[in-house]
């Protein structure tokens, strides 16, 4: 299943349409809850804590966290999917899934790149009354651009090969020295520090399981006790 181009919480909420709730253990902080669609384990996942731990496991990885004695207090988020705190309970991660939380993203790095780009031309934009240097100034840009399309962006989607193609790049095109000057050149200097990284689906996935099967939890427990 593919869900790396539609909302999130969207898909989340898509594949747990039909779980249902099944207690294997429930005694104080020390518990077993497990949710699955009936008669499938497709996209099911379980939650298990003990004192100060929390593990997340099922189709969409494994993640261990580490916090407050009862961790199912540390997720509650009174049940709001969209106030999750991802950097903050990334941080409480004793053990991460194969897809780790973070990895590279193309997308993001493509538009990091444009953005450094756009960010520099809006600088060196000359004003509205100068219209022999806006025109130099066009052509310089739609020079670096082209360059930029061909030896950075056409980088593959290879985290190192991407910061190799921005790190090693040096534009001094015709267009840009007549705009810049003579010896002038464009650089994305310390671009090593730009990070290209965005949450892993996986982690998105789990942050979203907690919340919501903690409140299923907690909502069939108010039943009881009523």
């Amino acid at each position: 299943m593919n869900t790396r181009k539609t909302d999130p919480l969207a898909a989340f909420l898509r594949d747990v349409a039909q779980h249902e709730m099944h207690v294997l253990a429930d005694d104080g902080v020390r518990r077993h809850i497990r949710f699955k669609k009936p008669d499938s384990i497709d996209m099911h996942f379980d939650l298990i804590t003990w004192p100060g731990m929390l593990c997340y496991t099922g189709d969409m990885g494994t993640y261990v966290f580490q916090r407050l004695n009862d961790m199912f207090e540390f997720f509650r988020a009174n049940g709001r999917l969209d106030r999750i705190d991802h950097s903050y309970w990334a941080e409480k991660i004793e053990a991460a899934d194969r897809d780790a939380v973070k990895k590279h993203s193309h997308d993001k790095f493509v538009r990091q790149i444009n953005d450094w780009v756009d960010q520099r031309a809006e600088g060196d934009k000359p004003d509205d009354d100068e219209p022999e240097r806006l025109a130099l100034w066009a052509a310089a840009y739609a020079e670096l651009r082209a360059e930029v399309e061909s030896e950075v962006l056409c980088a593959d989607d290879n985290e190192v090969r991407c910061f190799d193609a921005a790190n090693n790049f040096m534009h001094e095109g015709d267009a840009w020295r007549a705009f810049h000057g003579a010896g002038a050149k464009f650089e994305f200097t310390d671009f090593w520090e730009v990070d290209s990284t965005e949450y892993t689906h996986r982690f998105l996935w789990c942050c979203y399981a907690l919340v919501w099967g903690i409140k299923k939890y907690d909502d069939a427990r108010q039943e009881i006790a009523a």
